[in-house]
């Protein structure tokens, strides 16, 4: 079907009673976990899939999607209340977003934030709706060393992404892609790595593996750092209205915005924050009073708050349409629909269209309903800041021991959080990258297939690999990022030693 015929019938799944619920229970999780520093949405994602195990498919995705692109919505609210960023999407938020609180425009900076957020949102979907189907039917295209290139791509760059030592990102990709083999090998069936284990013969699984790194990693952080909760900025209601003049300055910035998120969300790699100070950069760039920004500029939060949405249904896009995840939510997405029996790809737009124009309509109205939740309960957002971190923190590892042992009623997902709980603390503290770990993790089973069938149906030739044009294609790219990294690592290094 088209896309005007996909996205009707989409939003008569999305609007079935069950899916609306799932939708709106989503994206107020989402908010919430924007809102609370800490968690984020990668670990409320991994705490809440165990409770999608009774929903199908569809309400599992919209809801697990809604905690996604809800938590953009509310990590502005400590970013221009507290200076906190509640996300890190949220970071460039802070920087005007702040400063026009102090100055007693918060209510401003909030509204301009929720507005351009659904703005750009609403964009994004409507790419998404015209993007996704013509890729769906170009991969088909794919075969396995396609499927190779790709992931391997997809890897090498989001590792010159990671942090400002690539050589941690590789060491993180390495031992994701390591974790990947633990279990029945995909090809023969036989055991690796598991040391006699049955538990280990099903292999690691990515919930419990993501609750340690984002829920119980995050809190033995954040127990170690709680220093009192910072000073609000109150904002009343009548305050939430911008002025004229502050609307026609924020409306070009989230259509730009818009477009620079989605654009970035189509690339492998964290798209929701780079996509905000490449936004925040390019309105610095057009603005007329650069000299502004810093200092209160409401470009400065209209912007980055429209790209960092746009970027989560840029992001969508090559996991729906081709399968791969380019980014740790998507990956988390990945495994939810595995856990259901549900393959993304090319042919599920053909298959299970209830699935795919479902979730697509259903983060339109996502949309609406964040910005209805956005700003008439800023006060309660404001009374959830007032919760002490010491209580959250407690019911945050109660949730994800609870959430990673109901798995498989096994306390061997319990022990898996924990050990990866205590690895996730230990690497945030020596300054390690744990999405490359959870990318490699989830592409690398997907990556080794296609390899080995790659492998078996071209006799052992590794030729195959630039002899189809695809592949060829993706394989020159990333050995140009490759020798463009190594290029830019020498002449530094030279520039170092000349100065001393």
């Amino acid at each position: 079907m088209d896309a005007f015929h996909g996205i009707t019938y989409g939003f008569g799944v999305a609007l079935a009673p069950a899916n609306l619920l799932a939708c709106l229970f989503g994206v107020l999780i989402g908010t919430i976990v924007g809102v609370l520093p800490g968690l984020g949405p990668m670990g409320a994602m991994a705490l809440l899939i165990p409770a999608t195990f009774s929903l199908g498919p569809t309400p599992a995705l919209i809801m697990l999607s809604g905690i996604f692109y809800g938590a953009m919505y509310g990590g502005s609210t400590t970013s221009i209340l507290l200076n906190v960023p509640g996300e890190a999407a949220s970071v460039v938020t802070a920087i005007d977003g702040y400063k026009m609180a102090r100055k007693g425009r918060g209510g401003a900076a909030l509204s301009v934030s929720a507005v351009g957020s659904f703005v750009a949102g609403t964009l994004g979907v409507l790419a998404l709706m015209f993007f996704a189907p013509p890729l769906a039917h170009m991969a088909l295209l794919f075969g396995p060393p396609e499927y190779f290139s790709l992931t391997l791509l997809g890897l090498v760059f989001l590792s010159q992404l990671g942090g400002n030592s690539p050589a941690k990102s590789y060491l993180m990709v390495a031992f994701g892609l390591l974790l990947g083999t633990v279990g029945m090998d995909g090809i023969s069936g036989l055991p690796r790595f598991t040391f006699g284990s049955v538990e280990l013969g099903q292999g690691v699984e990515l919930v419990p593996v993501a609750m340690g790194l984002y829920g119980v990693g995050e809190v033995l952080l954040i127990a170690e750092r709680i220093s009192g909760t910072p000073a609000l900025i109150r904002v009343r209601f009548r305050e939430l209205f911008p002025s004229l003049a502050e609307w026609r300055r924020a409306f070009p910035p989230m259509f730009r915005g818009g477009a620079v998120g989605f654009i970035l969300g189509l690339i492998p790699g964290p798209a929701a924050i780079l996509s905000t100070f490449a936004s925040y950069s390019l309105e610095r760039r057009l603005s007329k009073t650069p000299e502004e920004f810093g200092h209160g500029a409401i470009e400065g939060v209209a912007g980055p708050e429209a790209a960092n949405n746009a970027a989560t249904a840029g992001s969508m896009v090559p996991l729906l349409a081709l399968g791969i995840p380019f980014a740790p939510p998507t990956a988390m997405l990945l495994g939810a629909l595995t856990i259901h029996g549900v393959q993304p790809g090319p042919l599920l737009m053909a298959h299970q269209p209830e699935i795919f124009w479902g979730v697509v309509a259903s983060m339109y109205i996502g949309n609406a309903m964040l910005v209805i939740l956005n700003l008439p309960l800023i006060p309660l957002w404001i009374k959830v800041l007032q919760i002490p971190q010491t209580l959250l923190s407690v019911l945050i590892l109660f949730f994800c021991f609870l959430g990673s042992y109901s798995i498989n009623n096994s306390i061997y997902d319990a022990v898996i959080t924990f050990a990866f709980g205590v690895f996730g603390y230990l690497i945030k503290k020596y300054q390690f990258e744990s999405p490359p770990l959870i990318l490699a993790f989830v592409l690398g089973p997907l990556m080794e297939v296609a390899f080995r069938q790659t492998m078996i149906g071209s006799d052992g030739s590794f030729s195959v690999f630039l002899t189809r044009p695809i592949s060829a294609v993706l394989i020159l790219i990333t050995l140009s990022i490759v020798i463009t990294a190594f290029i830019k690592k020498r002449t530094f290094a030279s520039s170092i030693g000349a100065e001393e």
